[in-house]
């Protein structure tokens, strides 16, 4: 049996590349393509050309090449795979190499975190990146809390960590399409303290399980409708992982799942939060599920707690 996690990638015997999705696999490796070998692509990779799939270009192909693997994702059975890539090994590829990757990685050892606790994932990581990519670190489990408060110290410090500027937070925005208003977008953002600027290349941390964190897998739920609640968070344990999971105290609602990055970290235990989405019947409780589409519609986190601090409400 292959052991991956959320993050990995896979290369197949076609030289396709996926980015792994989930943490649990029962029938194959539950993850999304990403390259594909094409002598038209734009990115390079040992002497043969690539082509990225966005996520609805990465379905049609799929589905058109492999719709047996076609789920919710995409699910590529073990026998397929030729390569796992290991985000915290692209570390070692790296350092040294790349003088951003390098402020990134000395920043976190600085702060006690070992680099098999940390890595690259996204284009870095197959050596597909190119002069505009962004620099996605993964970080394991507890570890990543400690590494969000080193780039928070770092960027008050003289050196190559830099907070985002207003340009940056304007893209990053109009990449998310959130349900939220830009400012409301920028108050949760710059609190999560889990994006930078390294040498002016944009780069976020990424929060992924260590191995003991994972237990159980996320179990499919009947939906039986739509509901907007306003609920206390009583543990936020996992409000980085993907997807994000809020427990609430409500008296319908068990917890508050979100599909979708934009609301991952978007409130901290204690706070009230107002929250729509679809809601699930998972056994015999239910919880609210936010980002059930790509770019979801009337689908959304906020903090109250935050957006009255801050003068918003």
């Amino acid at each position: 049996m292959i052991k991956t996690r959320l993050r990995d990638f896979l290369v197949t015997k076609d030289d396709w590349i996926f980015a792994v999705s989930d943490y649990f696999h029962s029938n194959g490796i539950r993850s999304t393509m990403r390259y594909v070998p094409d002598e038209n692509g734009e990115r390079e990779l040992n002497g043969k050309r690539y082509k990225k799939y966005d996520f609805d270009v990465a379905f049609d192909f799929m589905r058109k090449n492999r719709p047996e693997w076609v789920e919710d994702v995409h699910v590529v059975p073990e026998d397929q795979i030729k390569k796992v890539l290991s985000p915290s090994k692209a570390i070692e590829k790296w350092y040294g190499i790349d003088s951003r990757v390098t402020a990134v990685v000395d920043t976190l050892e600085k702060a006690g975190i070992k680099r098999d606790m940390m890595g690259i994932t996204g284009s870095f990581l197959p050596g597909l990146q190119n002069e505009g990519s962004d620099i996605d670190f993964v970080v394991y489990g507890k570890y990543w809390f400690i590494a969000r408060d080193a780039i928070a110290k770092a960027k008050t410090e003289p050196g190559p960590i830099e907070d985002i500027d207003d340009k940056m937070w304007e893209r990053i925005y109009k990449k998310r399409i959130p349900e939220i208003s830009f400012e409301e977008f920028i108050v949760h953002e710059k609190r999560k303290g889990n994006r930078g600027m390294v040498e002016g290349t944009y780069f976020d941390l990424l929060f992924v399980r260590n191995w003991e964190q994972i237990k159980e897998p996320t179990l499919r739920g009947k939906d039986i409708g739509t509901m907007k609640i306003e609920a206390r968070v009583t543990n936020d344990d996992l409000a980085f992982d993907s997807p994000s999971v809020y427990k609430v105290d409500h008296e319908e609602i068990d917890h508050v799942l979100s599909y979708t990055h934009t609301y991952a970290g978007q409130a901290v235990e204690g706070e009230i939060i107002e929250a729509q989405g679809v809601v699930e019947q998972v056994g015999n409780i239910k919880r609210l599920v936010v980002g059930t589409s790509r770019e979801p519609k009337g689908e959304w986190i906020r903090s109250l707690t935050l957006l009255e601090k801050e003068g918003f409400i």
